[in-house]
């Protein structure tokens, strides 16, 4: 996708730009051609269908984790490769960017970080990507620093707004975590002492 989404931007270069400043925020060092795939993973979920799927009543819906990986296991190769990077993008973007909503949910969090991991590590061993090893290795070993990551990136997107800073404040209050108080104090908002909820999360 190629057309303007912000001041001129390609949607490549605005994630660009945001998976840079979140990794160095986070003092994150990754290979170059993975810091190239989150983006390009960014960039590809902008499209509605890489998320939903249409059923014959025109509907759309998110595609089961469950369903994608018996579809994985039961395929050939390049149908095989196809479903298990599915497996492990969408893992990797709704639970990073949906993290919140998946803790009200029947499916948690863990679930898609499980689902994530299996999928990567198991492209990582597919002996036709033996290039892509080290790639897809990586992404199955930090699965949850790049959960973290995209998480971060959700959270600056949405901050350019007062809405954002508004909802990230209440997510601070609801969580304690101090990954999300730095992101308050670095736009200016003062912090006070308050009561220190039960569940930190970081």
């Amino acid at each position: 996708m190629t057309s303007p989404i912000v001041f001129g931007k390609s949607a490549h270069e605005y994630f660009r730009e945001l998976v840079s400043d979140a990794l160095s925020h986070r003092r994150l060092q990754i290979q170059e051609m993975t810091e190239f795939y989150l983006v390009d993973l960014l960039s590809r979920f902008l499209a509605r269908e890489a998320l939903f799927v249409s059923r014959p009543d025109g509907t759309e819906e998110a595609e089961p984790l469950a369903v994608i990986l018996l579809r994985a296991l039961s395929a050939r190769r390049e149908r095989r490769f196809r479903d298990l990077r599915k497996l492990g993008d969408t893992s990797l973007f709704v639970s990073g960017f949906f993290g919140d909503s998946l803790a009200r949910s029947a499916v948690d969090v863990d679930y898609y970080i499980a689902m994530g991991e299996r999928a990567y590590d198991a492209l990582r061993d597919q002996r036709e990507l033996a290039g892509a090893g080290e790639l897809y290795g990586e992404l199955a070993r930090r699965f949850a620093d790049f959960v973290d990551l995209f998480a971060e990136i959700a959270e600056l997107s949405d901050l350019r707004s007062n809405r954002g800073l508004v909802r990230l404040y209440e997510r601070f209050l609801a969580t304690g975590s101090d990954r999300v108080a730095q992101l308050l104090r670095d736009r200016g908002v003062a912090l006070f002492s308050g009561p220190v909820p039960q569940k930190l999360k970081h």
